[in-house]
């Protein structure tokens, strides 16, 4: 496993999307920021998110509070990645 600092967090996040969501890599290859997740992605379903938020916390080294967590930050991979971007720093 690479460090963080080896690949950039959209990278590490496409890569958590694609292990934890088991999509296929050539289809995550193609999510820009306005790509949809939760509500659009059929994989991404309540019971999904919560192997994704640990899968996150795990790779990058975060926590994410429960009440962190809401629609806003997985509608689209855009919102997803300037979240982990901020839990960074």
């Amino acid at each position: 496993m690479g460090t963080a600092g080896s690949s950039s967090i959209e990278d590490i996040v496409r890569a958590v999307l694609v292990d934890a969501l088991a999509l296929d890599p050539a289809r995550a290859a193609g999510f820009d920021a306005d790509t949809g997740l939760f509500g659009s992605l059929p994989e991404l379903d309540s019971m999904a998110v919560a192997g994704l938020l640990t899968e996150l916390e795990d790779r990058l080294d975060i926590i994410i509070d429960d009440d962190e967590v809401d629609g806003e930050m997985l509608e689209s991979f855009g919102a997803l990645v300037r979240f982990v971007e901020t839990k960074k720093g």
